[in-house]
């Protein structure tokens, strides 16, 4: 039988959740008010190494221990044990930051966020709705499919497809056996690569495009005439620098919708 722990937090300004747990599943909503509120199920073993605390406007969830549990599985510099499945139910203010650390936990987020950082390995990543900041995103065994940023994305992927509905500034990202779909970029600057993997990258209209692209096996595509379109260069809108590198994969420019 499933156990759990529930406690509500006042953080009026400036909220922030940092989520580290190892598997299960986690979701995330955003919503009107000043205060955080946090519910976790699990088995009684789990919830006993399971601590939630208050550091500020910080709220923190997370297991204790590097290795509770025996299994330990590693991405870069994280590494967390398995054995029990943690559920993770968060409720935060309109324009909280939301930091998350897992090993296998799949990711479920609502509403409109300040930033946001994610690293998993084998856990999917839904984020539905706006970042109005930056973006962070490490995934290994796992896709990861946003809506909007307003700020910059960075991320890498591992056997695992990102698509993005919309970045408003800066992408940095290298994939390897997963695709890459970014629907609809401006301005800045959009470098990216792919290893057994096709880029797509959506060009908003009136953009003034700057494009160096290449592939080894895989074929190059652009629906904008690089260099005679009025808007591709010499245009008064914003400039879009995109640099990008597919080995076994296509690069795609095309329209955004």
């Amino acid at each position: 039988m499933a156990e759990l722990i529930e406690q509500t937090f006042h953080t009026p300004d400036g909220a922030a959740l940092e989520v580290k747990v190892p598997v299960g599943d986690i979701d995330i909503e955003t919503v009107d008010g000043e205060d955080t509120h946090i519910v976790v199920e699990g088995n009684e073993k789990m919830l006993e190494l399971t601590e939630v605390r208050q550091e500020g406007n910080r709220i923190v969830v997370e297991l204790r221990g590097k290795k509770p549990l025996g299994i330990t599985i590693q991405i870069g510099d994280l590494s967390f044990g398995s054995g029990g499945r943690l559920r993770v139910r968060a409720r935060v203010p309109h324009g909280a930051a939301v930091e998350i650390a897992n090993a296998s936990a799949d990711t479920k987020i609502r509403g409109r966020l300040r930033e946001l950082d994610v690293k998993t390995a084998s856990g999917d990543l839904i984020a539905r709705g706006e970042v109005e900041g930056d973006a962070t995103i490490k995934t290994v065994s796992g896709d990861a499919i946003l809506d909007r940023i307003y700020g910059s994305l960075a991320f890498t992927s591992v056997s695992g497809d990102v698509v993005v509905r919309e970045v408003a500034r800066d992408v940095e990202g290298k994939s390897v056996s997963g695709d890459v779909r970014i629907e609809s970029t401006r301005e800045g600057r959009v470098s990216v690569q792919s290893v057994s993997g096709d880029i797509e990258i959506g060009v908003q209209h009136g953009t003034n495009l700057d494009v160096d692209a290449g592939s080894v096996s895989g074929d190059l595509q652009s629906e904008i005439p690089l260099g005679s379109d009025p808007e591709s260069a010499g245009g008064d809108g914003p400039r879009l620098v995109l640099r990008g590198k597919t080995v076994s994969g296509d690069f795609r420019v095309m329209r955004a919708s």
